[in-house]
Order: C-alpha cells, then structure tokens, then sequence
C-alpha cells in the first residue's frame, strides 16, 4: 500500500434520526444497521483499509465515544483516535487531524470520509478515490467525490461543475445549498450538478494552506500546538484549545471559498443512511414490500413498512402501511414514513416527559 495515502474516519455524529436505535451514547455508526454481522464504522474503516495502510487510518469522534471505537476496531491503536473535547462541526477537526497527519508525514494525501455510508461496489470506490489522490499529489487542489443524481431529493446539497468538461475530474463552479423540490428539478434538468456525498480528498499541504488563507483565525489557533502533536501532552493542549474553535462546517470554512476545487463523479452504488427511509430503500423487500432487519415477521394486511427489532424477536403486524416499526429493549417507535424527518422532534418531546436515558 502507498505510505503517503491516509484517511480520516468521521464518527462523530448522533444520527438522532435514526432513534431509537441511535442515541447520544450509542450513536448509528456503532450499530448493525442492515443486519450484515458488521457495524457501519467497522465497515467503513474495512473498505478504507483496502487502499490506505490501517496504521493511516485515523477516527476523528467525541472523546465519549473513544471506548466504542477501541472496541469494535481492534487494529487501532490508541493514537489514532482523534479525540474532540466539544462539537465544533467539521471545519476544526478536520484542520486539526490534517495537522498531526502533516507532521507525521509533509507528503501525505488524505480523504475524509463519514463513518455511515453503505457504499457496494468497494473497488470503485477505491479507484475513484485513488484518481483523486493522483491529482491531488501531482496539484494544490481539493477533491471531491459528487453522487450522479437519480430523483430530485431535496435533502442533499448539490456539486454544480463546468459544462462541457469531459475529463474524469471535472472543475467546480458552486457548491449549493439543500434546495426546493422545483429547483432541484432544474437542477437535473441542467446536467451538470451531482449530490454532495461529504468525501473529500486533498493533500495536507494544500488544505492546510488553505485554512491559512480563508481561515486564519482558526488555523493560527491549531497551529500553536504543532510542537505537542502526537506527543503525550496533545490531548492537553486541545482540552484547552478546541473549545476556542469557530463551530463551522468545511464547506462554509473552505469549499465555498476556494476556487480550485475538482468533483469526481462516482461510479459506485451510494446511500449515506440518514434516516429509517434511507435505510428501507437500501434493504431486500419481503413479498409485502416490508425492509426486515433481525425480526421474523408475520404480516398481515402490511406492506411498505420498515421493521427493525431485537434479533430473532417475532413481530406480528396487522393493517399498518408505510410505517416505520423499531423494538428496542426500552422504547418501541411506531412512526408513518412520511414523517421521518419528525423524529427530531419526537426525541426532544421524549426526553422532556421520560428523561434522557430514553434518548
């Protein structure tokens, strides 16, 4: 495998939409979501693994999460989770793990990549990935990977990139934000836009120039600890520190400003698993059209509904459509699909009547 080549592994999230399976202590990327024997992050950090040595493979999560992560990824070594003492979105953890990466090695290239993707065909990913990084080694230019669109969703944000570019990588004009259901129309109707799947690759050199040059505030905080990274008295220096950080993601921070970025369109099958109905339409159908994950189902008058329970668990439904049933030990979630973007909202009201051990 290539030294050079390294990752960073995003489990940091909660995934509050997926609850009541993922909690605040035990978030979605440690779970079985699609009932496959592995985890989403224990997934992730194999597919990533196929290309980039596991010993360059960091997990950037919350310090709350770091036993979990020892747990279900026995080839990581201590110092390669990357601890965040608060949540300060996307932009300062990514500054600070390209840091300690530059350090370790000024010629390293680097994808970012989120822990709870379902992504099939790994091959391609690994090609599509290394295309990136050949350009990123060889350019002082940052990477993405855009998701060819398949219906107007107006839950992701959008890549617009250059008309007519028939190369591989095409150059970006705009990133743009989530948009309405007429303007997402338009955008397919034009061509020229793809779904902003959140995997970036760059080189250190040139991501960390370019929080020197859009965000220097930000950067001349982290950088005051380059003599301390990956040294015993890190973790002290960022307990201290990272609270100081601006809480802002890495497309504000860097991507809507800088103007050499490149977008790969993916040649792989892609499905970023936010919500139960992301998850319904990623799994094998039943003869009713039911998503079944653990449970032996008998139905009954049921069709479209995604079910998850306790493994083995007998779930008997009768004359429901098009919901969404979840059986854990201590919470039972029987929720219509067209709602899912609520559940938000259910889990504050859940944890104002119940208490949080409920959340």
């Amino acid at each position: 495998m290539n030294k050079n080549y390294y990752a960073v592994l995003m489990a940091g999230g909660v995934g509050s939409r997926f609850w009541p399976i993922s909690t605040s202590e035990n978030p979605k990327q440690f779970h079985d979501m699609l009932g496959t024997g592995d985890t989403l992050i224990q997934k992730t950090f194999k597919r990533l693994n196929k290309f980039v040595p596991k010993e360059n493979i960091l997990i950037l999560t919350n310090e709350r999460y770091n036993d979990l992560v020892l747990e279900q990824l026995p080839l990581v070594k201590q110092e390669q989770v990357v601890l965040e003492p608060a949540m300060r979105n996307t932009a300062p953890c990514i500054l600070y793990a390209a840091l300690k990466i530059q350090k370790q090695n000024p010629d390293a290239v680097m994808i970012v990549a989120p822990s709870d993707h379902w992504i099939e065909d790994e091959s391609a990913f690994a090609k599509d990935v290394e295309a990136c990084f050949d350009k990123c080694e060889k350019e002082d230019v940052l990477c993405t990977l855009g998701i060819k669109p398949t219906f107007p969703n107006t839950g992701f944000g959008y890549i617009e990139f250059e008309k007519g570019s028939t190369e591989g990588l095409k150059k970006v004009n705009q990133f743009r934000e989530k948009p309405d259901y007429d303007t997402a129309k338009e955008f397919l109707a034009q061509g020229n836009f793809l779904w902003n799947a959140g995997i970036f690759m760059w080189s250190v050199k040139t991501i960390v120039n370019a929080f020197k040059n859009y965000q220097p505030t930000q950067y001349a905080l982290f950088e005051k600890g380059m003599s301390v990274y990956n040294t015993s008295t890190e973790q002290e220096f960022i307990n201290e520190n990272y609270p100081k950080a601006e809480n802002i993601s890495i497309d504000y921070a860097i991507l809507e400003q800088s103007k050499s970025i490149y977008v790969k369109p993916a040649t792989f099958d892609w499905n970023d698993l936010g919500t139960w109905g992301s998850l319904y339409d990623k799994l094998d159908k039943d003869e009713d059209n039911n998503a079944v994950v653990n449970s032996q189902v008998l139905s009954q008058d049921a069709k479209g509904n995604m079910i998850r329970s306790p493994k083995g668990k007998v779930v008997v439904v009768d004359g429901l459509n098009d919901y969404i049933i979840v059986d854990k030990e201590d919470v039972l979630l029987i929720y219509p699909k067209s709602k899912e973007q609520d559940i938000k909202q259910v889990l504050t009201k859940v944890k104002d009547k119940f208490g949080k051990q409920y959340t």
